[in-house]
This record gives C-alpha cells, sequence and structure tokens, in this order.
C-alpha cells in the first residue's frame, strides 16, 4: 500500500509583498474580438508577476489559474498574510523559480477578480453587465493573454502552465500561437470535457440559477445568490478530493460527541463543506461561475485540432497528471501525449502518485517541482533530449 504523501509546510513571503497590476485594452473602435462573433471593450486584465525578465525577454513563463483562481498566484498583498495559490510552486529555488525566470499570472476575462467579466460596467449603460456579458471562450482567455504579453513586450514565452482549466489554457496557447511559446505544461487536465464533467458543470449551474436571488442575473443591487453559489461550491469540493483523501481528512467523525438528529452539520464533512461554501461567495461572483463553467464545457481540442495537420511545431511539453484524479482522470492527459506523440512532437508524460485527488495539482509540490524544474532547465538552454517521447511513472 502506497504511503500518504508528505505535505510541504507553506512559506508565506519567498516573494515578499506582491501588488496586483491591470492593463486596460481594446478600446473602441478596437473591441476584442470573441471567437463566436461578439466584440467587447474595453478589456481589463489583472495580472500579477514575479521575478525579473532578463535582457533578451526569453525567461518568461504564463501561469494560468484554474476556474476560480485569479492573478494573485504567488507572494502576499500588503496587509495580508494569505499567500498566493500557487504559493508553494513560485519563488526562489522552487518549482518556478523567480531567481531565473520571470513569471506571469492574469485573471481571466469572464472573471471577477479584477479582469472585465459579468459584474463589471457595461461602458454603454453604466450598470453591470449581468448576462449582457457575451460568451467567451477558452480560446477568448488566450487571445486576450496574448494581448497582455504583448503589452508587455514579450514576443516569445519560455512556457505556459497550469493545472485544471489553467491546463486547457496552456494547451490553447499551443494551438492558437504555437510560435510564441516554447514549451507547455498542461496539469491534471484535458482535450475536452466528457459527459460526466459536462453533467457536473450543469449540476453546478442549475443550483445557482435556482436560486430565487438570482434574479436572471440581475442580482448586483440586492446581493448575489450566495445560497445557490455556496451549494455549488460544495459540489465542486466533492469533484477536487478523492475519496481516500476525505476518509484520511474527515473519515465520519462528529463535529460533537453525540449527533444532533436534526439537518446540522453533524460530520466534519458537512462543516467543511458548508464553510467552504460560505467564504466562497465572499470572493466569487455567481455570473462568473456560470460563464467559466460553460466556457470549460465548450473547449474542445479533440481530433487533430490541437496540432493539425501540415503544422510544424516545434513545442515541448510536458504533460503530468495525477492517479487519484477522478475528476480529470488520466486517461484524458494520456489522450494529449498519444495526440502529440502522433504529429511527432516533443512530449513527455507522467503520472504520479497521490491520494489527493483532483486538488494534487495545488497540493503534490516536490515531485512537481522535480520534474517542472529539469523541464524548464533543458528548454531555457534549448535542449531536446529530455526523454523526449517518453513515459514516467513516479512512486
Amino acid at each position: 500500500m502506497d504511503s500518504a504523501p508528505v505535505k510541504k509546510e507553506k512559506t508565506l513571503c519567498d516573494v515578499g509583498i506582491v501588488e496586483t497590476l491591470f492593463h486596460t485594452f481594446a478600446r473602441a473602435p478596437h473591441e476584442l474580438q470573441l471567437e463566436y462573433g461578439d466584440r467587447i471593450g474595453p478589456v481589463t486584465m489583472a495580472y500579477e508577476t514575479y521575478g525579473t525578465l532578463n535582457a533578451d525577454r526569453s525567461n518568461a513563463i504564463l501561469v494560468c489559474h484554474a476556474l476560480s483562481g485569479d492573478a494573485h498566484a504567488a507572494g502576499i498583498h500588503a496587509g495580508d498574510e494569505n499567500p498566493g495559490w500557487w504559493n508553494d510552486m513560485i519563488g526562489p529555488g522552487k518549482g518556478f523559480d523567480t531567481s531565473k525566470y520571470f513569471v506571469i499570472c492574469s485573471n481571466v476575462i469572464g472573471g471577477c477578480r479584477g479582469s472585465t467579466g459579468p459584474s463589471s460596467i457595461h461602458p454603454g449603460t453604466g450598470r453591470p453587465y449581468a448576462l449582457e456579458f457575451p460568451f467567451i471562450t477558452i480560446a477568448d482567455m488566450v487571445n486576450a493573454q496574448r494581448c497582455l504579453i504583448d503589452h508587455l513586450d514579450i514576443e516569445k514565452l519560455l512556457c505556459v502552465t497550469g493545472g485544471s482549466m489553467g491546463g486547457m489554457q496552456a494547451l490553447q496557447w499551443a494551438a492558437s500561437c504555437p510560435e510564441r511559446v516554447r514549451a507547455v505544461i498542461p496539469i491534471a487536465t484535458t482535450l475536452k470535457h466528457s459527459p460526466q464533467q459536462i453533467a457536473f458543470n450543469e449540476v453546478v449551474r442549475q443550483s445557482i440559477i435556482a436560486d430565487p436571488t438570482w434574479r436572471e442575473g440581475n442580482y448586483y443591487d440586492d446581493g448575489q445568490p450566495e445560497k445557490g453559489l455556496a451549494l455549488a461550491r460544495m459540489i465542486g469540493h466533492i469533484t477536487f478530493m478523492s475519496d481516500r483523501s476525505m476518509e484520511e481528512k474527515f473519515s465520519r467523525r462528529l463535529k460533537k460527541s453525540t449527533p444532533s438528529f436534526k439537518f446540522d452539520a453533524d460530520f466534519e464533512v458537512e462543516g467543511y463543506l458548508r464553510n467552504r461554501g460560505e467564504s466562497f461567495v465572499k470572493r466569487f461572483d455567481a455570473n462568473s461561475y456560470l460563464y467559466i463553467t460553460k466556457a470549460m464545457d465548450y473547449f474542445d481540442l479533440s481530433g487533430g485540432k490541437l496540432i493539425p495537420q501540415g503544422r510544424h511545431v516545434d513545442t515541448r511539453f510536458l504533460i503530468i497528471s495525477f492517479q487519484s484524479d477522478w475528476l480529470y482522470p488520466s486517461y484524458q492527459s494520456q489522450e494529449i501525449a498519444r495526440e502529440l506523440k502522433g504529429r511527432q512532437v516533443d512530449c513527455t508524460y507522467c503520472e504520479l502518485k497521490s491520494t489527493y485527488g483532483h486538488d494534487a495539482f495545488l497540493l503534490e509540490v516536490e515531485e512537481q517541482t522535480e520534474l517542472i524544474r529539469h523541464f524548464l532547465s533543458t528548454t531555457s538552454r534549448g535542449l531536446h533530449s529530455w526523454n523526449g517521447n517518453g513515459n514516467a511513472v513516479r512512486s
């Protein structure tokens, strides 16, 4: 039996105090063209950077966040002790070593953490967009990121990476702008959502829509649908964890010595889920949750769309999955690897043992650090000799 992985202790200040920056572009009459025909502008992107861009601007890494993430990937904000969501992976000596690399993380369009989304003010009405916000796709998120990278005067990224929806964005970069990126590290992700993944997203969307306070998306004057959004987040958290990790974290432990025999949160796992739901509504917009989950469902780079026939690609890939991840199971990452190897693309696939489920991409730090540090080192040296078409299983 595998032993439970030992988590590395978090360090709060490795990149020190950081500040969220903002870039606004696509002002009329040059609005951003969206994949399905709509246009939007102006567009604001919230972003943070860590490390220093080198003289030839060749050491930039774009980190893409998952569904509920934001631009705050590392370090701490002034007056706040909470580190960024991937703080254990970004910093001096870490997997994304800020003593060597210039790391960028931006909040996606459609989000609610500083970038333009449904809660932003519609320039034509002076009120929040709500459901007048156009549908966006993963490709639109990447196109907006490309505008930010242009603003930073970076011609070619050393690497694009991310887990879950962040991995989708990384793959979309390879499909949309292969000439702009030298390496891609998609983690715990897929070329397209399965029916089960779409079904989970539909359930969480309906949890929000069924809340009477959603008001067809026009809730900004009265407060958002907290019960529906909290329930959506509770469902999501169940899919992020594995059966074993929930057993190890909670088992059937009661919060008190005896059950209440009421519909209270008697079990620790019930209290945990309620707490996660209640805290989530304080920082995330319900309409953004609807738009972003739909964008994930529309995402589809299968069937040769990742690397179309006739296109020569020099981009390298390191694909990482986790054995206990049942939300984005390893077979989906293996499909990415098969697609790339069938096109003779430089690709390495690694499946890591973990009991954490989908959350493993945030928690399994040491092995990801080892893989990513080596991969980035050989990429930055322009070497393509590290097991180019091999497989690895790390125990």
